[in-house]
C-alpha cells in the first residue's frame, strides 16, 4: 500500500499530497535490532503484550494531541484522525490478545525510551513541533522493525502471536510516513532532513543500551554479536 494511504472503515484514503519519496528513503533508522533480541523478547510475551496495549493507547493519545495542536488543514486533520483511530483499534486488538491468554492488563513502568527521545527535541516552537513529529516517526519506525522481528521469532512457537505482530507492521510503516509528511508540510524537506539526523542518532544510542528488562523499545546492546 502507498505510504500515504490509511485504511479506514475498509476504505483506502489518501491522507496527504505527494511529497518526495527520497525523503522517506533518507529518514530511516540508523541501527538494526539483532535477531537474538527478538528471540529473548519472545520468551517474555505476557509482559510485551501488556506493554503493547499501553503503547497503542499512548500512540492514539499522541495523534489526538497533534490533531488539536496542528493547523486545521483538512488533509492533516484527516490523516491524524485516521491514525488515532487505527491506534485505538490496535489497542483493542491487543486487549483481546490479553483476554484470550488470561493476562491481566495492569500498570507497567515505561521503558523510558520515548521520554528520553523527546528530551532531545528543541525547546521552543516552531522547531519543537517539528521535532516531536519526527520523534513520532522514529517511534513508529522502531515499532515496525521490532514487531516484524518479534513476529518472525514467534512463528515456530506461537503462530497466533506471530500473526498478531506481523499484521501490525504495515500500519506502523504507514504511520511513520504520515508523520514525516506532516513535518514537511509544517516546514520544508531541508529542515526535516537536518532535524531528523540528530534525533535518529539519539534514537540509535538509546536502543544500543544494555537494558536488563526486555521492552519493545528497550536496548538491544546485550544481544549485539550474539
Amino acid at each position: 500500500m502507498d505510504s500515504r494511504l490509511l485504511l479506514c472503515d475498509g476504505v483506502r484514503v489518501s491522507t496527504s499530497p505527494p511529497l518526495s519519496e527520497s525523503l522517506h528513503d533518507a529518514c530511516v533508522l540508523r541501527s538494526t535490532t539483532p535477531r537474538a533480541w527478538a528471540l529473548a523478547a519472545a520468551q517474555n510475551l505476557p509482559l510485551l503484550l501488556i506493554e503493547q496495549a499501553h503503547l497503542e493507547k499512548k500512540a492514539a493519545a499522541a495523534a489526538a494531541r497533534f490533531l488539536f495542536a496542528l493547523p486545521q488543514e483538512i488533509w492533516i486533520q484527516r490523516a491524524l484522525s485516521y491514525l488515532a483511530r487505527e491506534e485505538l483499534v490496535h489497542f483493542e486488538r491487543t486487549l483481546r490478545q490479553l483476554e484470550l491468554r488470561g493476562i491481566r492488563y495492569v500498570q507497567q513502568a515505561p521503558s523510558g525510551y520515548a521520554g528520553k527521545l523527546k528530551a532531545a527535541c528543541a525547546s521552543a516552537a516552531p522547531e519543537r513541533v517539528i521535532d516531536e513529529l519526527l520523534v513520532s516517526a522514529l517511534i513508529e519506525a522502531r515499532s515496525h522493525e521490532r514487531m516484524q522481528a518479534l513476529g518472525h521469532a514467534l512463528a515456530g512457537t506461537d503462530p497466533d502471536a506471530s500473526e498478531f505482530y506481523l499484521d501490525l507492521v504495515e500500519a506502523e510503516a504507514r504511520h511513520r510516513c504520515v508523520y514525516l509528511d506532516i513535518a514537511v508540510a509544517m516546514s520544508d524537506e531541508a529542515t526535516v532532513r537536518s532535524r531528523f539526523q540528530p534525533l535518529s542518532l539519539r534514537e540509535s544510542e538509546l536502543v544500543a543500551a544494555k537494558d536488563q528488562a526486555v521492552h519493545l523499545h528497550g536496548g538491544h546492546g546485550a544481544y549485539d554479536g550474539v
